[in-house]
């Protein structure tokens, strides 16, 4: 798919597509979990023992933020990101909704299948 055509689609995804599909990546997750300590953490701190480069970090910070899930500062010479927890607990929500609407659809199936 062109970049064009991605960008155009990504502009109508609802939010909770943004966010999950942020949250699809194994690296940017273990980014989400360092950053879950809860205090503003620089790229070098980031990358420290890390198996990835600074400009890898980086852009996966950056689809985060874009998110929403991750917010950056500027420091003076160095930018520090910090977890948002609010997006994830509009995930968290969101999931429960679901869950529960399915629960119910089960269990008419269930009452359907019994009779």
């Amino acid at each position: 798919m062109s970049r064009q055509i991605h960008k155009s689609l990504a502009a109508h995804e609802p939010p909770y597509a943004v966010a999950f599909a942020a949250l699809g990546d194994e690296t940017r997750l273990a980014l989400v979990q360092r950053l879950s300590a809860g205090r503003p953490v620089s790229i070098s701190e980031l990358t420290a023992g890390a198996r990835i480069t600074r400009q890898a970090v980086t852009k996966h910070l950056r689809v985060l933020e874009r998110a929403g899930i991750v917010r950056s500062q500027r420091w003076g010479r160095e930018t520090r990101f910090a977890l948002d927890r609010r997006p994830l607990h509009d995930l968290q929500v969101y999931l429960e909704r679901v869950g529960r609407q399915w629960d119910e659809t089960l269990g008419r199936l269930k009452v359907f299948v019994e009779e």
